[in-house]
């Protein structure tokens, strides 16, 4: 076997035999694709895509706007054509130039380049062979033709426009000739080169992980044999000191001499795992405070099954929130805490505070929230997903399921960033047979939890679809919970390009609690990485502005930007309302003696279908 430079691999006779008896092994792993594939569960066909009415008004509006002005139509039409025999000349004039280079003629054509910035279209045959760069450039344009379309559509609700748009940036994303093999050069250079067996591996990692999922298709991110929870990740020494049907209580064991009084009580979602926040010892928020000096305990929430169907938000707040910090004020022997609530727990944690307000307990001194939402009427990236249509579904999927599987919230969550977390990935192990990186982030990412049917639906339809906790407020316990009832000192970390809690939505509901003392932190990066973002890196800043009056635009051009992490700037304003030094404190007492080493039992079980 010989390879030419820009053509691709010259395959000799026996090469191309080897790959034909290899590749009579994709045979009997179809069979075992087939029957994987009758075992999968069906889910409501609604969670696939929003309700057809969606594209049946898009449509109608489209055409509306192309009656009233038919030329604007052949405009795009011709320009549309005018380009794919553009397309259509280059690949020729590649060919034209290569046939002359075989005959050593020297050729003054210049080789068209991809444009800078696209990944996925890296491999050299993209720009030097006519046949994948008229495939390219084709997609390309018709990729730009459908996004010019959508954004042409005047007559159509804002939400409406929004889904449609985004539901068609997924039909593009789709289409990438990148996820398929016949258009894929890095996949077909490789199969040659392996004889067939990086289909055969890619083959067997696909069906591999219909297996694991009972027919559903998740990608594996990452090489889940790499990690075990306890072992290389979620190290940090400590202790479970309570337990009961819907959360652990883990106090990690002090590192310094003294301590300050007041503990942190750390509510992670329970969306995730809390060993987001310690995956190893150089990146871990958990052991980085307990060297500050602080008494920290952290919620492990219990991955539910179809038994816990009915755990509702209340459940949360009062066996959680509540509980976790009554027992972390009597193990301590204090009066108050230091909350910190983190995404969906930051939310929760606002909803707590309010209560408590109605009820006249003190126990918070001061409120951390990371990353948390607590005004959803403008819903961000997840408007597509927050209408009737689906929602609809996701309650059919409960009410038939006790639970929100895990499964349903990661895809969402991962079509969000569809080429970084589905087709890359897919393409990496299914049509290169490559294993998964030994990556802890992903492999964090994967293990998912499920939600309890009831707090799904309350989450949803009174939190995101009502936005009843911002405007008109939010029954629970009987309680009716409203955000300017937040009135405890409150320090807001945010993201700059967090795709799930955007961080202007997070200050309009900072902006609207009843603090007199309200500081908010914008960090670089995203939902995960501008959080887990220790000093020793060095890597992101993050923007501070004390004005909180104006709306998040004017919050940021008067922002100040600062070198290096946000977490000493938090520990200087934590320090401020921690209190005195206390000798350091091993974790329980009498009467919460330690039941098992961190990380406890509820964070090793793994979501249930």
């Amino acid at each position: 076997m010989t390879t030419s430079d820009g053509a691709g691999t010259i395959v000799s006779p026996e090469h191309l035999e080897r790959i034909k008896q290899n590749m009579e092994q994709v045979e009997q792993l179809s069979k075992r694709l087939v029957e994987v594939l009758a075992q999968k569960k069906p889910h409501p066909p609604s969670l696939d895509g929003p309700n057809q009415e969606l594209f049946a008004r898009a449509a109608t509006a489209y055409w509306s706007e192309m009656v009233k002005n038919p030329a604007k139509l052949l405009e795009n039409q011709v320009a549309y054509w005018g380009q794919a025999v553009v397309n259509f000349a280059e690949a020729q004039a590649l060919l034209a130039k290569q046939m002359e280079q075989m005959t050593g003629e020297d050729s003054d054509a210049e080789t068209p380049k991809s444009k800078p910035g696209d990944r996925r279209f890296a491999n050299p045959m993209w720009d030097t062979n006519p046949y994948f760069h008229f495939i390219k450039q084709q997609y390309l344009t018709n990729a730009e033709a459908i996004q010019s379309a959508v954004a042409e559509i005047d007559n159509l609700e804002d939400i409406d426009k929004r889904r449609v748009r985004y539901f068609a940036d997924q039909i593009v994303q789709m289409m990438a000739p990148t996820n398929f093999l016949a258009t894929n050069p890095d996949a077909l250079e490789k199969a040659v080169e392996t004889e067939g067996k990086s289909l055969i591996q890619g083959l067997e990692n696909l069906v591999a992980d219909l297996e694991a999922n009972d027919g559903e298709l998740v990608v594996r991110l990452a090489d889940e044999t790499a990690f075990e929870i306890g072992r290389n990740i979620a190290t940090t020494l400590g202790e479970v000191v309570f337990r009961n049907e819907m959360m652990e209580l883990i106090q990690y064991r002090p590192t310094t001499e003294t301590v300050h009084e007041t503990p942190i009580v750390l509510f992670p979602p329970w969306i995730n795992k809390f060993y987001i926040l310690d995956l190893k010892a150089q990146n871990s928020l958990i052991k980085w405070v307990t060297e500050q000096g602080y008494t920290l305990f952290v919620v492990s929430w219990l991955n539910p099954g179809q038994e816990h169907a009915d755990l509702g938000l209340d459940d949360y707040v009062e066996k959680g929130f509540l509980t976790a910090i009554d027992t972390a004020k009597s193990i301590c022997k204090v009066k108050q805490v230091n909350a910190v609530g983190y995404c969906i727990a930051g939310t929760t944690l606002s909803l707590t505070l309010s209560l408590m307000k109605q009820r006249g307990d003190t126990s918070v001194k001061s409120a951390t929230l990371f990353t948390a939402l607590t005004d959803f009427s403008d819903q961000g990236e997840f408007t597509p997903f927050l209408q009737n249509d689906f929602i609809d579904g996701i309650e059919e999927e409960v009410n038939n399921n006790g639970l929100l599987r895990s499964y349903i919230m990661a895809r969402t969550f991962s079509f969000l960033r569809s080429n970084d977390l589905v087709y890359g990935p897919a393409i990496r192990s299914y049509m290169l047979g490559e294993t998964p990186p030994a990556f802890d982030l992903l492999y964090w990412n994967g293990d998912g939890a499920n939600l309890p049917g009831r707090m799904a639906m309350e989450y949803l339809r009174g939190l995101c679809q009502r936005n009843e906790f911002a405007d008109g407020g939010f029954e629970l316990l009987g309680h009716r919970l409203h955000l300017r009832e937040v009135t405890v000192p409150v320090m807001a970390i945010t993201c700059e390009t967090d795709h799930i809690a955007n961080w202007k939505d997070c200050y309009r509901g900072v902006q609207q609690m009843g603090s007199r003392s309200k500081t908010f932190v914008v960090a670089q990066s995203g939902h995960i990485a501008g959080i887990v973002n220790p000093p020793s890196r060095n890597k992101y800043g993050h923007y501070t502005n004390t004005d909180l009056k104006g709306d998040a635009n004017a919050w940021m051009e008067g922002a100040t930007f600062h070198e290096g992490s946000w977490w000493p700037r938090w520990e200087a304003w934590l320090k401020k309302r921690s209190g005195k030094q206390v000798t350091a404190r091993e974790p329980g007492d009498s009467k919460h003696p330690p039941l098992t080493p961190a990380p406890g039992d509820y964070v090793r079980v793994k979501a249930r279908r």
